[in-house]
């Protein structure tokens, strides 16, 4: 085990409380792209490039189908830093229109007998401006990224709409598509927005301002024929995509959870396999599918993306994997591909409906 291995760092980060250690992490990450040699040797150790597994998917090519999910970069600040990390892909936020403290800390635990993590952060983030100015630093730097978006703890339920009409407006011209986060359990009251009449106006109205693809994200809790109902509403309203799922607020899942916060890792795996499944059995060729939830290796990515997933998002398992896992899943899906004699990607997805 070399001092510069991941297990080392890790040992290092854990330590530390988990939102300091992120903030540790995360001032790396804002200073690699400043060390083109480290970040050029990083990239060569983790980014696998592989044609099998190249997608253009919303007009854009991902090299590969394993993007970085919304919660870990909330400022995007570490853009440009996440291809060094092995990701196709990285989706910021989730971004409210003001800035705002998020929810009380201790807000975010590790469960390392579980491989989780619970948090209750609450959308904690600088605010849509200040997004908009990281954006702006991107002109040449060609790589997709994703914008999750969500309303401001302070705005009522009624007033929700106005929230998202304005991240709208404000992202129309940045990133490769918006996530409508809906389904986080941390903002009370955010997921009663999980309804027809909510999806079917927020919809319409994000064709009226932007000619992005826009996504809808899911939590796990639903029942599936509610999932299923909510997400075909959405695509008959417009969406562009549907990504299942968010954190789970199934306590029952461990003896060591809190009472509070969302659930992630290891523990959310068959609980966000069974609802993405339930729904991509409905949606499969009808939109894009996009599963995360406790993916930890190459063989549950596989999994997904034979039942309908074109991509695939890890985040808190990156937590206790490293960017190792990142190589792992993408080397893993080309020899899986391989060994069911598929030439390309795009010929296993959904090839559990196929």
């Amino acid at each position: 085990m070399s001092f510069f291995s991941y297990d080392t760092v890790k040992k290092i980060l854990f330590n530390f409380d988990p939102e300091t250690a992120h903030t540790f992490a995360g001032i790396g990450l804002r200073i690699l792209p400043y060390c083109p040699p480290i970040q050029h040797f990083i990239a060569k150790q983790y980014f696998v490039t592989d044609r099998m597994l190249e997608q253009e998917i919303f007009g854009r090519k991902f090299k590969n189908p394993v993007g970085l999910g919304a919660g870990f970069d909330k400022n995007g600040q570490y853009i440009t830093s996440m291809p060094a990390l092995g990701f196709g892909f990285t989706e910021i936020g989730t971004v409210t229109p003001r800035p705002q403290d998020g929810n009380p800390k201790p807000r975010l635990f590790r469960l390392i007998a579980d491989r989780s993590i619970q948090n209750a952060m609450g959308f904690n983030n600088k605010g849509s401006y200040y997004m908009i100015q990281q954006l702006k630093k991107l002109y040449f730097f060609d790589y997709p990224v994703g914008i999750n978006i969500g309303k401001n703890k302070v705005t009522p339920e009624n007033e929700a709409l106005n929230d998202y009409e304005t991240l709208f407006k404000a992202f129309k011209d940045y990133g490769d598509y918006i996530v409508i986060n809906i389904s986080s359990p941390n903002t009370p009251g955010l997921r009663d927005l999980q309804n027809e009449h909510f999806i079917r106006a927020i919809f319409n109205m994000a064709k009226q301002i932007t000619s992005q693809p826009v996504l809808l994200k899911i939590a796990p809790d639903m029942e599936p024929e509610d999932a299923i109902l909510l997400c075909r509403t959405a695509v008959e309203a417009g969406a562009a995509g549907i990504i299942a799922t968010n954190t789970t607020i199934d306590y029952t899942l461990t003896p060591h959870a809190k009472d509070f916060g969302g659930i992630s890792g290891a523990l959310l795996t068959e609980k966000s396999y069974t609802l993405f499944k339930a729904v991509a059995k409905e949606l499969y060729g009808k939109t894009l599918l996009i599963s995360v939830g406790g993916i930890d290796s190459a063989e549950e990515a596989y999994r997904r993306i034979k039942a309908g997933a074109s991509l695939v998002q890890v985040y808190s398992m990156l937590v206790y994997k490293g960017p190792a896992l990142i190589k792992e899943i993408n080397e893993g899906l080309v020899r899986l591909l391989k060994n069911d004699g598929y030439n390309h990607i795009s010929e296993a997805i959904g090839a559990d409906w196929k």
